[in-house]
């Protein structure tokens, strides 16, 4: 079995933090087949995943995320290239969610 494991600071917040990991999750569940469940906590919410050959959390946190998941011996073969699967998929996601944080109320306004 092949170990990934994915630590990413972010700034966001949990509120927003959450929005990205519910995205992340829908984006697996659609395009891998993945069966996901949110556990919601006070400090931190986990997302459990899981399909043939995986099986995984995301711890999300007000200032950063936490993956790590465990390959079954057919998908460990492809682990680095499922790693940097996720890594670029996360990172787009938090990217973009910084972005929205970004924006004040008034430049969201202007752009309608």
């Amino acid at each position: 079995m092949a170990d990934i494991r994915i630590h990413r600071e972010h700034a966001l917040g949990l509120p927003k933090a959450r929005k990205v990991a519910w995205q992340w999750a829908e984006d697996v569940e659609k395009n891998f087949d993945m069966q996901c469940t949110v556990i919601e906590g006070d400090f931190s919410d986990t997302i459990e995943f899981t399909r043939s050959g995986v099986k995984g959390t995301l711890i999300v946190a007000a200032d950063h995320f936490d993956l790590s998941a465990k390959l079954g011996f057919l998908l460990g073969a492809f682990s680095r290239t499922i790693e940097t699967e996720i890594e670029r998929n996360l990172d787009k996601l938090l990217d973009a969610g910084s972005a929205a944080a970004k924006k004040t109320p008034a430049a969201r306004k202007s752009r309608k």
